[in-house]
């Protein structure tokens, strides 16, 4: 029985599958975002989310799981250099998918997967500007006093 097997198969062959996504989530942990299709990127979250949560906690244990998966040192190395300390305070949601529009060849549903705390249009949280009051608040009344 199939139940709770529920996951895209992409339209591989298991061992084809597996390694497609281990080497999209190595080409998405070098350049920190790739261009793919809809169902790949939703695909990949799958993939590699639980491996970037596994990467928070720098462990012999951990480093060989996400070799495991990933079967590739240098993107491992990189995974728990880099990537790891700039999403140790993030609960979840490491990854972005951005629709872009279809492909000229085949129509296919394209979009751009990235990790979210590499993007920096997105990501300027910190660059929120305060709200300003149509009177001018307490700014102005201070300057209109020093005028005085």
């Amino acid at each position: 029985m199939r139940h709770g097997k529920k996951f895209n198969h992409l339209g591989r062959k298991v061992a084809h599958r597996k390694a497609m996504l281990a080497n999209m989530a190595c080409s998405l942990i070098e350049h920190k975002k790739i261009n793919t299709t809809v169902a790949k990127a939703k695909a990949l979250r799958l993939f590699v989310e639980p491996i970037l949560t596994k990467s928070k906690t720098d462990t012999t244990h951990n480093r060989r799981t996400a070799f495991r998966y990933l079967k590739d040192k240098y993107a491992v190395t990189e995974l728990f250099r880099e990537i790891a300390p700039k999403i140790a305070d993030r609960p979840g949601g490491y990854t972005r998918i951005i629709r872009t529009g279809n492909r000229l060849g085949d129509n296919a549903e394209m979009c751009l997967i990235e990790l979210v705390d590499y993007n920096e249009i997105y990501g300027n949280d910190s660059a929120k500007k305060t709200r300003r009051s149509r009177r001018g608040g307490k700014a102005a009344t201070a300057d209109k006093s020093e005028e005085e």
